[in-house]
């Protein structure tokens, strides 16, 4: 992956050994903290190289919504401390639930699974293009070709190897799983998503290694067919949905950190996301 000069300046002041220090020691111990509720995370300040990193994650948890094709996440205490001397969860969970990765296999037969995504494909230049304004008033919005013109002409023209992330607002909505939804009388959920121009667009024009939403679809949640998911993992993208706190995060110069899953076989899994500028 080429990455954009925001990489290279980093490299010139963070090394290998620095940035695993970075990541490993007490940052890794801050972002692992509790966070509070959405809207109120602030970032975590770095003693080294990237300033601040943002956690793009949902807390995996029974409250959050999900497809009606798949179950709610399940946490059962197994074990306790006082009783077995140490503590552990089972936890019970589709692929697809919480904030998650789309491999190309989810929707293309011989797609590549989740786990053999390249790693090098999962550390992004980061462009946030937001519809908030449009979603705000149609809950069909959609990311348009000339929204991602609009936002190249604002910061330039989108770096190779970048993954475009849909910042709707819609992620606001996660604590009211009915009005996340947002299904119509007759069960069709309505919640923005990429067009099928949009997505072509990325993949034939520009060279990107995915693309996120923060709803629970890379589709538009009335979409009768999954034309944006076709169009990306069709063409050996990958996929992130239902991601939190997109309106912190800078619409250009972040860097995107995607805790891939690694099952064997994986259509795709929960990840764990952070941005760092």
């Amino acid at each position: 992956m080429c990455a954009p000069s925001v990489i290279d300046t980093v490299r010139q002041h963070l090394s290998r050994r620095h940035f695993l220090a970075a990541l490993g020691g007490s940052v890794a111990a801050a972002v692992a903290a509790p966070a509070p509720g959405l809207g109120q995370e602030k970032p975590v300040r770095l003693a080294k190289g990237f300033r601040d990193v943002y956690d793009l994650t949902h807390t995996l948890s029974p409250k959050l919504p999900v497809f009606t094709a798949f179950k709610p996440v399940q946490i059962r205490q197994r074990f306790t401390i006082a009783k077995d001397g140490f503590f552990a969860n089972e936890i019970t969970f589709d692929e697809h639930t919480g904030t998650h990765l789309d491999g190309p296999v989810h929707f293309v037969a011989n797609g590549s699974s989740a786990d053999r995504i390249p790693v090098d494909r999962l550390f992004a230049p980061l462009a946030v293009v937001s519809i908030e304004v449009r979603a705000a008033k149609d809950a069909d919005a959609t990311m348009r070709v000339d929204d991602l013109l609009a936002w190249e002409k604002r910061y330039g023209r989108l770096p190779r190897g970048a993954f475009v992330a849909m910042h709707s607002g819609w992620d606001a909505r996660v604590g009211t799983p009915d009005r996340f939804l947002n299904r119509d009388a007759k069960g069709v959920m309505h919640a923005p998503g990429f067009s099928e121009e949009a997505a072509s667009f990325l993949v034939k024009e520009r060279d990107i290694v995915g693309a996120g939403v923060d709803t629970l679809s890379l589709d538009g949640g009335a979409a009768q067919k999954f034309v944006a998911h076709l169009a990306l993992l069709g063409a050996g993208k990958y996929g992130v949905e239902l991601l939190a706190n997109l309106a912190r995060v800078p619409a250009s110069g972040a860097t995107l950190i995607v805790g891939g899953p690694k099952h064997e076989g994986a259509s795709g899994g929960p990840v764990r996301v952070f941005a760092v500028v």
